[in-house]
């Protein structure tokens, strides 16, 4: 591809337009600094789609724009589809399956401006869509050497590469017995039982990437039930006001801290967390009438405009410690265990929860896991740590035993207006010091693949922490992770989703047993598996 030549730019957004209008100004400025560094280099950025002065935004707002769009692009050009916000794939993805010339996905390194994660999930759908792209990243295109130096070689070639040095392909070789044969039970149980993952309605937030064939997933012996959003608030309705107010007061009792405003826009209420209440218990139940083993429900679309959001829910689905519920033959509902649950119908995590807690079960570890979204990362400003500290945080589906004190260090505020018009709490805490696996489902080639790292959490000064709080979005629960053997690039340069779940064991030696475990099972039913890193001593697996 020869220098100076035009460059097309693509800014996908997202469906909701209150976030499109309040992120634009960021993506504005994005694309100026962008436009000045690919001009230096002698090529010119040209945007593939105006500015909508009646929206207010220029962001690619639906699938249908998206096709209308592309139908107009030169499919040889070179394209730049540059992020500084959450954004929808769908919108998109089908106009760079069908392009032919070089695609560069972009992401400033922002925590605030959550382009990282719209990248991320962009890149995981390509990988799944078996599109060739190359993908970049910066906290400052106009100071940042090293990424200039790759845009530069992009614009040349068309083409760039990172470092996976750090990636490993599984084998069983130094695996230890016991739990290459506890892999083995829980595969052969799985094949001969099956297992149901419940899904509330598939495909959120243009998640392809999310999304897992069933013909794939039938080889893991798990299959889908297709529930629908519409089901679960119709048995909200069913669940009595008492039985809403056993849940809240199990909650209370348990110490959680719940901040309340006077105004239901933009505080939260008793009357929305009672809301929340009703479908947990409705869950539950449809849950357990189908039999499933683990349940995702698909929200911020569709419920968001008819009741609060689902995350104080899916925190306490994913806990021990959670409320009891009785179904119509008046037994608890899986007592004294989680009811796994993937946010927003990540099946992928799904499936990953599921394998999750049959292996920490039988290996008698904390069953508790959740799904976090890789959100930013940043140097630790307190002087606590010279290591690089990753930003995990999700809307708040963390389970209180992942929190510095439990029910009684936890937070229940209201979810941000622009994204939950209903309100709703979420289950804030800050994440407790441990040795955790971290582990990815993602597709490619038509496979199903895993990708697991270990790391530890750690604890920071409240100041920092804040800061950090402050950068991204504060009503959220947050971890601050140190991934062992793996740099901030090396993890970006890898992850093929905005995703990744996390569960915790009580130490070093035995979250390794967890890895091995957990990849052991993996490869039984038929993943292509790989390790990321090294071990808390620096050992690669």
């Amino acid at each position: 591809m020869p220098k100076k030549k035009s460059v097309l730019l693509v800014a996908n957004g997202d469906l909701r337009l209150s976030a499109n209008q309040n992120c634009w100004a960021k993506q504005e400025a994005m694309e100026a600094e962008l436009a000045e560094v690919v001009k230096s280099m002698g090529s010119t950025l040209v945007r593939a789609h105006q500015y909508d002065s009646e929206l207010k935004h220029g962001f690619i707002s639906s699938q249908r724009q998206g096709m209308d769009i592309f139908a107009k692009i030169d499919r040889k050009a070179p394209i730049i589809i540059a992020e500084a916000v959450w954004q929808y794939s769908h919108h998109l993805l089908h106009g760079l399956i069908s392009h032919q010339g070089p695609i560069l996905t972009v992401a400033n390194w922002s925590g605030t401006w959550p382009g990282l994660v719209g990248m991320l999930n962009l890149n995981g759908s390509l990988t799944k869509a078996g599109v060739t792209y190359s993908t970049l990243w910066s906290e400052n295109f106009s100071t940042d050497k090293r990424f200039q130096k790759k845009l530069k070689k992009w614009l040349e070639t068309g083409t760039l590469n990172h470092s996976l040095k750090h990636v490993k392909k599984y084998t069983s070789k130094d695996t230890k017995k016991t739990l290459k044969k506890t892999a083995e039970r829980i595969a052969q149980d799985l094949d001969k039982n099956k297992a149901i993952m419940g899904v509330f309605d598939e495909f959120c937030m243009g998640m392809y990437n999310a999304v897992i064939p069933d013909e794939l997933l039938f080889q893991t012996g798990v299959y889908k039930e297709q529930l629908s959003q519409s089901a679960l608030l119709a048995e909200m309705k069913n669940v009595t006001k008492a039985e809403a107010d056993e849940v809240y007061n199990f909650i209370v009792k348990k110490g959680f801290n719940f901040h309340y405003g006077r105004n239901g826009k933009t505080g939260l209420t008793k009357t929305q967390v009672i809301e929340q209440c009703k479908m947990y218990i409705a869950a539950c139940r449809i849950g357990d009438t189908f039999g499933c083993d683990t349940i995702g429900i698909q929200y911020q679309q569709g419920l968001k405009d008819l009741c609060p959001a689902s995350d104080l829910v899916e925190g306490m689905l994913n806990s021990t410690d959670r409320p009891p519920v009785k179904n119509a033959r008046g037994e608890v509902i899986k007592a004294g265990e989680t009811y796994p649950h993937f946010n927003e119908v990540d099946e992928c995590c799904g499936l990953d929860a599921l394998m999750t807690k049959r292996v920490h079960t039988a290996l008698k570890q904390p069953t508790e896991t959740t799904l976090h979204d890789l959100r930013w990362g940043d140097w630790d400003q307190s002087g606590t740590t010279d290591e690089y500290v990753w930003v995990f945080l999700i809307s708040g589906s963390a389970p209180v035993e992942h929190h510095i004190g439990g029910w009684k260090g936890s937070h229940g505020y209201r979810q941000p207006a622009m994204y939950f018009p209903m309100g709703g709490s979420t289950l804030h805490g800050v994440a407790k010091p441990g040795e955790i696996v971290w582990s990815r489902i993602f597709i490619e080639d038509g496979k199903l693949k895993m990708d697991l790292g270990r790391a530890k959490v750690i604890s920071l000064p409240k100041k920092e922490t804040q800061r950090r709080l402050d950068e991204t979005t504060p009503q959220w629960p947050i971890m601050h992770a140190v991934t062992y053997g793996v740099s901030r690039d090396q993890m970006m340069a890898r992850m093929k989703a905005n995703h990744l779940n996390v569960a915790y064991a009580t130490d070093a030696k035995k979250a390794d047993d967890c890895l091995r475990a957990k990849a052991e099972l993996a490869k039984q039913l038929g993943m292509e598996v790989y390790v990321c890193g090294t071990d808390a001593k620096g050992k690669k697996f």
